[in-house]
């Protein structure tokens, strides 16, 4: 189906001081989901406008100081993988911004924000907009057509229409607008079926934190800050073994130094974001207007300044003070809070925790869906509000892909959804919010973006393949498998056979970093491939345990003789000779070695020549499910 466009005048960087501006593709939000959204929406020809409230790019690595990525070390994805690279070239190696213990990629946060600006910079079709704050959605019956904003500096209002809207607002401010459902707080067990213990719904949220940066100004400075108002070192007592009165509280595991090399950055700086007794702060903001987030949001300010005190006063730390070439506010503090949890939308699909932890297993397959990848644990920051659960944190689970469909939302059209306000469960969002999944669920919400713009298709009619198809050029994973990553051999066969599920992976929870693993170099076992084949394969009857290259051709070549793959002529099917020799040459043209029709064929060579053969990913196509569909 055609969609329905408003005619828009044509793209022109001079209108950053009108009233009116027209683009293809409006992404509100300048944060870790929206930079990577526009890059990648304008890198694919579109024009793309990105409108940021603050002077900054990228949310939660820079503006809010969280400039340590949790997770996805092992699986390099995407502009994930791109932008650590930069990293990487700035401080001169990986073994430079391993600096501390919670991450392996450590970073300043300014230093985050400059690079974002050098790529964005780099697409010539993206243009942003700073220091302007979303107001409301404009709608056209039941699409959504654009926005209206305000310039803080100037207090001008302006509107921008666009063909597509992207909300990548830290706290789903625009879905919200858009008047699209969309859930807060805990759902029960008898809702999500994911038997986690929650026993009723709730509207708790994650604690969310005022970072601070702390700089190592020499041993024989006295960096300590004016005391606090109401400050009480008590509130800060089993923050660290060193400060440890109350034998009621949890007992810390770590001592001061410790805690501080928890974020320790380059360049003798450290990230002061600390759970529990630290400086999480519990406040749920999500429905407030801005005056009333602002008021919270200092009391959560307060918090952390008194524990930089803390830091400094008690723990004797006096030579740390805020970083003074960090970010360009008065108080030195971060440019916005670090939110962990927002509106969740609900979308086509709503990813749960069984279908994380049991991906091939349970419900509908959306592991064949799946546009961005993730590893770390289901991580939830409850500590600061007593009536919060406290049984949440590193529920075992295996590396996962979140669904298409979750960024799509059931109601209206014309606008897609990011950051941390995508269609997953309250539990599964503490795997799902962390820096490098966010980065790449904004990467797929730009690629889907620019081909409806493109097609002229609504969202939810353009193919699922073909975004996958798109992430894949630009060297994004689509499936977790921790041996199937950028940099390995065939990954675009392994990656695009491993969605189909006729091969299927092993998930394996393992602590910080979990895993998913393809097994390239096993055999292929044919009762297995019986089952997971879902009718792509016209399976032959089979003796043995394993596929033996023989078996591999008489299973294409039977399957490309009776379904609607037509690539190969009628000559090269029915005539053996000529149909070996060509797959041979397709065996040798890949690379693949040692043709010996005789011996077990792997997992690895069997997904290269479905692949170049048969090519079940584009030949059938699935729905927002990841049902196959019917012809």
């Amino acid at each position: 189906m055609k969609r329905f466009f408003i005619v828009l005048l044509g793209f022109n960087p001079s209108f950053l001081f009108a009233n009116h501006v027209t683009t293809d593709v409006l992404v509100i939000g300048g944060g870790t989901s929206g930079i990577s959204a526009g890059i990648q929406s304008a890198h694919m020809g579109v024009n793309t406008l990105i409108v940021e409230e603050t002077p900054w790019l990228g949310g939660m690595i820079s503006a809010a100081g969280v400039s340590a990525f949790d997770g996805n070390h092992s699986i390099p994805s995407g502009l994930w993988r791109s932008f650590r690279n930069k990293l990487y070239l700035h401080y001169g190696g990986s073994n430079k911004v391993s600096t501390g213990w919670v991450s392996n990629t450590l970073f300043e946060p300014h230093v985050a924000d400059n690079i974002l600006k050098q790529m964005a910079s780099a697409e010539q079709l993206l243009t942003i907009i700073y220091n302007s704050r979303f107001l409301n959605i404009l709608k056209n019956g039941n699409q959504v057509i654009g926005a209206v904003f305000i310039n803080l500096k100037t207090q001008q209002r302006f509107e921008v229409l666009a063909k597509v809207v992207i909300d990548a607002t830290e706290l789903g401010d625009v879905l919200a607008s858009a008047g699209l459902s969309y859930d807060i707080g805990l759902e029960s067990n008898a809702l999500t079926n994911e038997n986690v213990g929650v026993n009723a719904s709730n509207d708790i949220v994650q604690d969310l934190t005022y970072v601070a940066i702390l700089k190592d100004y020499g041993i024989t400075k006295d960096c300590t800050i004016v005391r606090p108002a109401n400050y009480n070192p008590a509130e800060f007592d089993a923050s660290c073994s060193d400060f440890y009165h109350d034998k009621t509280r949890v007992a810390p595991t770590v001592d001061a130094k410790t805690m501080l090399n928890y974020g320790r950055l380059p360049n003798n700086k450290y990230m002061i974001n600390w759970p529990r007794y630290g400086n999480d702060y519990y406040a749920n903001i999500i429905k407030m207007d801005y005056e009333q987030r602002a008021n919270v949001l200092e009391e959560a300010k307060q918090q952390t300044l008194r524990f930089v005190y803390f830091i400094q006063h008690e723990l004797g730390f006096k030579y740390l003070g805020l970083a003074d070439d960090e970010f360009p506010t008065a108080d030195r503090l971060p440019l916005i809070p670090y939110h962990r949890e927002s509106r969740r939308v609900k979308g086509l699909v709503r990813y749960t925790m069984r279908y994380l932890a049991e991906p091939f297993d349970y419900g509908s397959p959306l592991y064949r869906t799946g546009i961005a990848v993730g590893d770390y644990p289901v991580d939830h920051h409850h500590k600061k509000n007593p009536a919060a659960p406290q049984h949440l944190d590193f529920y075992p689970i295996p590396s996962f892909n979140i669904p298409l469909g979750a960024l799509i939302p059931t109601m209206g059209e014309g606008l897609i959804v990011a950051e941390k306000s995508i269609s997953v469960s309250n539990v599964i969002n503490g795997a799902t919010r962390l820096q490098p999944v966010v980065m790449l669920i904004g990467q797929a919400a730009g690629v889907l973006a620019a081909i409806s713009v493109k097609q002229q298709k609504y969202l939810r009619d353009v193919s699922v393949r073909e975004v996958q198809n798109s992430l894949l050029k630009a060297d994004a994973m689509i499936m977790p498998y921790i041996d199937a990553t950028p940099d390995s051999l065939h990954f675009y066969s392994i990656q695009r056979i491993g969605a189909t599920g006729i091969l299927q992976g092993k998930g394996i929870p393992n602590k910080w970093a979990n895993q998913t693993w393809f097994y390239p170099n096993n055999f292929v076992d044919i009762n297995q491939l019986k089952i997971d084949s879902d009718g792509m394969l016209d399976i032959i009857e089979l003796q043995h345990e394993y596929l033996t290259i023989a078996d591999a051709i008489s299973l294409i070549k039977k399957t490309l003789s009776t379904t609607k793959v037509r690539s190969w002529s009628d000559g090269e099917l029915q005539h053996q000779e000529i149909f070996n020799r060509k797959f041979n040459d397709i065996w040798e043209r890949e690379g693949l070695k040692n043709f010996d029709a005789d011996r077990n064929i792997t997992r690895l060579e069997f997904a290269v020549m479905l692949d170049k053969t048969i090519d079940p990913f584009l030949n059938y196509e699935v729905d927002h499910n990841g049902v196959l569909k019917k012809e």
